[in-house]
C-alpha cells in the first residue's frame, strides 16, 4: 500500500511539475489556408499561433490555483462562409471547445457568430470589423478590431489637412466589410467639405479594373479611396500605376498592410492603409509584452514583420488569457464578465468592450492609424505612420509621385 501511495505522489509530481494542477483549453477556429482571404487569414493565425507557443513555454495560464496549456483545434474554412458554419458546429459539439476566435473577414465572421451564440460560446473576433454582428443582441462576441466606419476617418483627416479642395472617387470591393466602410466614409468626406467626383463598387475576384479606371480618370479624381482585400487591392494599384493614373493620394483598405506590399514595388510606393496596429506606435503596456518585444518574437519565428492582423491574431489570446487570469479558470460567465470589464493597455493598443445591449461586445477603445509605404535610406519599401499627426514615424507623402 506505501509504495503504491509512493507511486501516486511521484506520477502527479510529473503531471505538474510547477506545483499546480495543469489542464488544456481548447479553442477552436478556421483558417482559410485556401480560396480569396488566404494571406490576411494566414497572418492573423500566426498571431495567435505565437501567443499560444509563448504561453505554453511559460508553463501555460495560471489561473484560480491551476495551469492552463493552450490547445488549438482549426480547419481550413477554404474562405467558404458554408464550411464555417459546419465548422464551427464541428469544433463546439466533437471537440469540445472551450472558447472560438474567429475567422478573418467580417462575413465568415458572421456566419460563426450564429453558430457560436447558438450555443453561447464566447468568440473573440479579429479580421472583422464590419458593426452589424455586434449590434444583433449577441451575448459572447468580442470584437479586438476598430469598427468599419472609424477606418477611412483617418485618411480623410490627413487628407483635409493637406488638401482640403481634394476631388475625391471611392472605388471599393462589393462586399459586407467593404461598403460597411465606404458607406460612413462617403457621408464623412462631404461632411468635411471634399467634392466626391466618383463612386463605384466592384465584384469580389475582379482581376481587370480598366473599365472602372476609364471612368476614374474621366471623373478627374485627384484622390482615391478604397480597395477591399489583398488580392483585389493589390491588383488595382498595379493597374493605376501601369494606368499612370494622376492621383495624389490612395489608400486601399487592408492590402497594403501586408509585408508582401513590397513585391508591387514601384507600383506600391506612396499607398497608404488605414492600420490597427503599427510596430511604430508606442504604448505605455499594462499587460503582456511591449510591441517591440512583440515584433522581434515575431519576425524571429517567420521570417517576416508582423502585419496588424497578425498583431490583431496574438492580441485577442492576451485579452483572452487575461480574462481567464481574472475569472480564476474557464468557466464561461466569469470570463464573460471579465471580458465585460475589459480596459487595458496591450502593445495593440486600448482594449474596451460595449457592454450595452443593443451593441454589445463592439470595440470601444481602439483606434486607427495611418501607414504609407515610402523608401528607406536605401530604397526599399517600408511603411511609415503618416497619421495621427502625434503617432507619425514619418511625413506624409503628397502627392505621392
Amino acid at each position: 500500500m506505501k509504495r503504491i501511495l509512493l507511486f501516486l505522489f511521484v506520477f502527479s509530481l510529473f503531471l505538474a511539475p510547477s506545483g499546480f494542477a495543469q489542464q488544456n483549453i481548447i479553442i477552436g477556429f478556421t483558417v482559410s489556408k485556401t480560396g480569396a482571404l488566404n494571406v490576411d487569414s494566414l497572418e492573423q493565425y500566426r498571431g495567435f499561433e505565437l501567443w499560444r507557443d509563448q504561453v505554453n513555454a511559460a508553463d501555460g495560464i495560471l489561473a484560480g490555483g491551476k495551469r492552463y496549456k493552450i490547445q488549438f483545434v482549426n480547419y481550413d474554412d477554404e474562405s467558404n462562409s458554408k464550411r464555417v458554419q459546419q465548422l464551427y458546429s464541428r469544433m463546439i459539439l466533437e471537440e469540445k471547445a472551450d472558447f472560438l476566435f474567429s475567422p478573418y473577414s467580417s462575413s465568415l465572421t458572421a456566419t460563426a457568430a450564429v453558430v457560436t451564440e447558438q450555443y453561447g460560446k464566447i468568440m473573440l473576433t479579429t479580421g472583422a470589423a464590419e458593426e452589424k454582428t455586434y449590434k444583433l443582441g449577441n451575448h459572447s462576441l468580442f470584437q479586438m478590431f476598430t469598427p468599419a466606419s472609424q477606418y477611412l476617418t483617418v485618411a480623410l483627416d490627413a487628407l483635409k489637412s493637406k488638401d482640403p479642395k481634394a476631388a475625391v472617387a471611392f472605388v471599393y470591393e462589393d462586399s459586407s466589410f467593404s461598403v460597411a466602410v465606404v458607406n460612413p466614409a462617403k457621408a464623412y468626406a462631404q461632411q468635411l467639405g471634399f467634392n466626391v467626383v466618383f463612386t463605384e463598387a466592384y465584384t469580389p475576384n475582379t482581376t481587370d479594373f480598366s473599365p472602372i479606371l476609364d471612368k476614374l480618370i474621366a471623373s478627374k479624381a485627384t484622390v482615391l479611396l478604397g480597395g477591399g482585400h489583398y488580392t483585389d487591392g493589390s491588383t488595382l494599384a498595379r493597374q493605376l500605376f501601369n494606368r499612370k493614373a494622376a492621383l495624389k493620394m490612395i489608400t486601399l483598405l487592408v492590402a497594403p498592410d501586408s509585408p508582401q506590399w513590397v513585391e508591387l514595388g514601384e507600383a506600391g510606393l506612396g499607398v497608404m492603409v488605414p492600420s490597427q496596429w503599427e510596430p511604430q506606435t508606442a504604448f505605455k503596456v499594462q499587460y503582456g509584452p511591449t510591441g517591440i518585444q512583440f515584433e522581434k518574437a515575431y519576425t524571429a519565428k517567420y521570417n517576416t514583420p508582423p502585419s496588424y492582423e497578425s498583431a490583431g491574431g496574438f492580441a485577442s489570446g492576451l485579452i483572452l488569457q487575461r480574462a481567464i487570469e481574472q475569472a480564476g479558470g474557464v468557466d464561461s460567465v466569469k470570463v464573460t464578465q471579465a471580458l465585460d470589464g475589459t480596459d487595458i493597455i496591450t502593445f495593440y493598443g486600448h482594449t474596451k468592450f460595449a457592454t450595452a445591449a443593443e451593441e454589445h461586445g463592439l470595440q470601444a477603445g481602439h483606434s486607427m492609424a495611418l501607414a504609407q509605404w515610402q523608401k528607406d535610406k536605401s530604397g526599399k519599401l517600408e511603411k511609415q505612420v503618416v497619421w495621427p499627426l502625434a503617432a507619425k514615424s514619418a511625413n506624409m507623402l503628397y502627392p505621392i509621385r
